[in-house]
């Protein structure tokens, strides 16, 4: 049967089923765009400054520690969804860099000599998460120059980071802090040590376009850089401690990272004992309630400044004693 009646059924079939698929898509349609807007606007609320005093300004380093994993995993998947959310991409990223820091590379630090496969795979760990952290900003800083990994490899700085400004000194800071941080771990990995000069590059931006930024956050990480390398890969006592005093000034008042930067790198390559002693009193001094803000990071470095102080003699070699048939022989004559 193929009359006229039939194929205007036929066509009416066909109509309504495009009706209908075309409702399914518009309905759809809306569905993702209202997941979207949900989304977003989860995400806004989500990377807003004042989220983040919920860690910084939290005094219970157990809590932050366990809440954590969960809430970078939380964050990366947002992003997966919303790849072009810059304050999403920007959380992720540094706290991956800030949780390897604070609870993986830290605690690793002051494991037991005895236990030295834990420590390496906790440091293993911290590594792969600063690196990890790192790359998650460098995707965002590439969106604006593509070129910018190639650029730095070929040292070209200055042609390869022109093009950021203040609205990406976050991504710059927080890039170089994690490529620094997982060479530190590991100072024999030629691949990360060789590409140093780049991570330094990310950050003389930074200081370029903020000298105060994050109340000396970039003066401590100039601390540990100058004063941790060897000097043939840029290692500075001087600079070292120029970028201390600057840290001393801005943030004096508000976190003693960089009393535990200069004591942990040139005091002990100075094995200068002393001044090792001195500035980590001044952090077991500090009061962490002065500055709510940073209270987190104020309770963790005072933890690490006695740990350190206990095991001080691991650091420091014996002090030369001079024996006593020789010190009555010099008074003799």
């Amino acid at each position: 049967m193929s009359g006229p009646g039939n194929r205007l059924f036929g066509r009416r079939v066909i109509s309504g089923w495009l009706a209908c698929l075309l409702a399914l898509v518009l309905i759809s349609a809306a569905g993702c765009s209202l997941e979207k807007m949900a989304l977003k606007k989860a995400a806004g609320m989500l990377t807003a400054p004042s989220s983040g005093n919920v860690f910084t300004g939290d005094d219970d380093p157990e809590l932050i520690a366990g809440a954590l994993p969960f809430a970078i995993k939380f964050y990366e998947s947002l992003l997966a969804s919303l790849p072009e959310h810059e304050g999403l991409r920007l959380r992720t990223g540094s706290l991956y860099i800030m949780y390897a820091s604070a609870f993986v590379q830290t605690p690793a630090d002051m494991t037991p000599a005895s236990e030295v496969e834990s420590r390496q795979a906790q440091l293993l760990r911290a590594k792969k998460l600063y690196l990890r952290g790192r790359d998650i900003l460098l995707a965002a800083l590439e969106k604006k120059n593509p070129r910018l990994r190639e650029e730095l490899k070929a040292r070209q700085f200055k042609k390869a980071l022109s093009p950021f400004g203040p609205k990406d000194i976050d991504f710059l800071y927080w890039a170089a802090a994690g490529w620094v941080a997982a060479y530190s771990i590991d100072p024999f990995d030629m691949s990360i040590g060789l590409t140093l000069p780049e991570a330094a590059a990310l950050m003389n931006r930074v200081l370029e376009l903020n000298p105060n930024y994050a109340s000396g956050a970039v003066h401590n990480f100039y601390i540990l850089y100058y004063g941790s390398l060897p000097e043939a890969l840029g290692g500075d006592e001087n600079k070292a401690r120029e970028h201390f005093r600057q840290a001393e000034k801005l943030c004096g008042d508000s976190d003693t990272s960089y009393l535990l930067s200069l004591a942990t790198t040139v005091a002990v390559k100075n094995q200068n004992r002393q001044e090792f002693i001195s500035l980590l009193k001044k952090v077991l001094e500090f009061d962490p309630d002065r500055a709510p803000q940073t209270r987190l990071v104020n309770t963790l470095n005072k933890r690490k400044a006695a740990w350190l102080l206990e095991h001080v003699d691991d650091f420091f070699l014996p002090p030369e004693e001079v024996p006593k048939d020789s010190e009555q022989v010099e008074r003799k004559k």
